[in-house]
């Protein structure tokens, strides 16, 4: 007898529920399918409509997640879970979790903060938070840079948005600046000539703004040239590297010294 009562329990629920649960993962499956589709067409507008990377892959990942939370809500309808009385506890578990993830939603809004005021792009050379990268990923949470030793820095969107960003990547042209130490012997017409003439004879080096080099310290062992030159952003290590290489071959050839420190050994008669 109580066999039966729990043949008959079963079948009575499968009679209920079985149509339910059949479509719901119906609901769920083409509902998954429908929203790729949308996200492709999605996708697809953004690209006619020529958005800036970052923003595509933003609101990419943000429709992404409005989809499915409405699927789910669709799926959990179809099973028999009232909406409302469900919407009321997403509401209360909402609030619940915004409190315990303050920093979580903080990271979202300075993802949003950075999609409005576009400090960087994907591709910009940033220095930010203390790290320094090219930016790979600008996420709903978090935005992910490429250090030049290939490095993956994964910085939260919050503290980013809050804090100090310095672009290199922005203006097309950068300075590059060297300080230079000579002798106390040498002579500063010389030596600036000399400077100069590494700097003329460099083919990426820019002439406007025009290099500028002057004597900005006399320090303790040697005076001091503050050496400046602009150049295109892609050439700045380039640049940089060649300049100091060739100017102390340069003043090596004019014969003007480059102090450093030596030392001087005292032998003691016994």
């Amino acid at each position: 007898m109580d066999t039966q009562k729990w043949i008959d329990s079963g079948y009575n629920f499968i009679i209920e529920f079985g149509p339910k649960v059949i479509g719901a993962i119906l609901i769920w499956i083409i509902g998954s399918w429908v929203i790729k589709v949308l996200l492709k067409t999605a996708k697809k507008a953004m690209n006619k409509g020529d958005y800036d990377e970052s923003l595509k892959k933003f609101l990419s990942n943000l429709l992404n997640w409005i989809l499915k939370i409405i699927l789910i809500i669709v799926v959990l309808g179809t099973v028999g879970v009232e909406t409302t009385s469900f919407a009321a506890i997403i509401a209360a578990a909402g609030l619940a979790i915004g409190l315990a993830l303050q920093g979580s939603l903080g990271n979202f809004a300075g993802g949003v903060l950075i999609m409005i005021f576009k400090p960087f792009k994907i591709g910009d050379y940033i220095q930010a938070q203390g790290e320094a990268g090219t930016v790979k990923e600008i996420e709903i949470f978090t935005t992910k840079l490429t250090t030049p030793d290939n490095k993956e820095i994964i910085i939260p969107n919050g503290s980013l948005s809050n804090g100090n960003i310095v672009n290199f990547s922005t203006e097309a042209t950068r300075r590059v600046d060297f300080t230079f130490g000579v002798g106390y012997d040498s002579d500063i017409k010389l030596t600036k000539e000399t400077i100069m003439s590494v700097i003329n004879k460099h083919d990426l080096i820019l002439k406007d703004p025009a290099p500028a080099i002057n004597v900005s310290e006399l320090g303790d062992s040697s005076i001091n040239f503050f050496t400046r030159v602009w150049v295109n952003k892609a050439d700045y290590w380039t640049v940089n590297f060649d300049v100091i290489e060739q100017t102390k071959e340069a003043l090596d050839a004019a014969g003007i010294d480059i102090p450093y420190p030596h030392q001087v050994e005292i032998h003691k008669e016994a």
